[in-house]
């Protein structure tokens, strides 16, 4: 009886980590970029005391599956169809995002929305000639973004945003809502079949109906499992009355 309530106790924990996921993914539906988390099970065996134990532990993967694509005519908005990263640089330290909501700061370099740079093949982007450039045939400096993010203002190529990818995606490690890293830059490597898009940004890829019924099903099962662990705990109490009447 004690196995069951432990074993009742150890599937509500389960339960209420499912339920921390859904809710951190459908908190995140409006983010760009974000990819949501998925939880499942993985049953484990050890030896304990000479005896093979079986035990079912929770794991988390993330979700690298397509957001769906917003158009916004933003020239500074990119977003990649494929399973590339953007790479920004924040803190000192390389972040991979698939968050392509970009900006130009006042002194010409490519920031995102948390100030980080905007990493491209020869570093920092930097484009300081976009304020006073204008385009002979339109007035106004035109920059463009090719699909291999290549970038060119008034048809001369400045930089090319670099898009990378891990070579294993389980490896990826979740830095807050916006940025992912791997264990070690060697893992890290070109992508040149991703394809990026300028006014557009990836929305999440948080799907809210299926989310919002995962959530309605752990909040059921829990509650089955607090009854059942209610009832186990009415007959040990009964058994242990009983046998302290010998």
């Amino acid at each position: 009886m004690i196995d069951r309530l432990q074993s009742q106790m150890q599937a509500m924990q389960m339960l209420s980590r499912a339920q921390e996921v859904t809710a951190n993914n459908l908190a995140n539906l409006n983010t760009p970029g974000f990819k949501a988390d998925k939880l499942f099970h993985r049953i484990l065996t050890e030896q304990i005391d000479g005896e093979q134990v079986s035990r079912t532990v929770p794991m988390q993967h993330i979700s690298l599956a397509q957001g769906e694509l917003e158009p916004t005519g933003g020239t500074f908005d990119f977003a990649i169809v494929g399973s590339g990263f953007f790479v920004v640089e924040d803190d000192g330290q390389s972040n991979l995002t698939r968050n392509g909501r970009f900006q130009l700061d006042s002194d010409g370099y490519l920031r995102n929305d948390r100030g980080g740079y905007v990493m491209g093949q020869s570093g920092r982007i930097y484009i300081p000639e976009f304020f006073h450039a204008t385009d002979r045939e339109h007035g106004e400096a035109r920059l463009e973004v090719a699909k291999d993010g290549t970038i060119r203002l008034n048809d001369e190529v400045y930089d090319r945003l670099k898009v990378v990818r891990p070579e294993n995606p389980s490896t990826l490690e979740r830095r807050g809502n916006a940025y992912f890293t791997v264990p070690g830059t060697s893992l890290i490597q070109q992508d040149p079949e991703s394809e990026v898009v300028q006014g557009f940004f990836e929305k999440g890829n948080v799907q809210s109906l299926s989310e919002m019924t995962d959530m309605i099903k752990n909040m059921q099962m829990f509650e089955t499992q607090q009854r059942a662990m209610r009832t186990t705990d009415e007959m040990l109490s009964q058994a242990t009355s009983a046998l302290g009447r010998f």
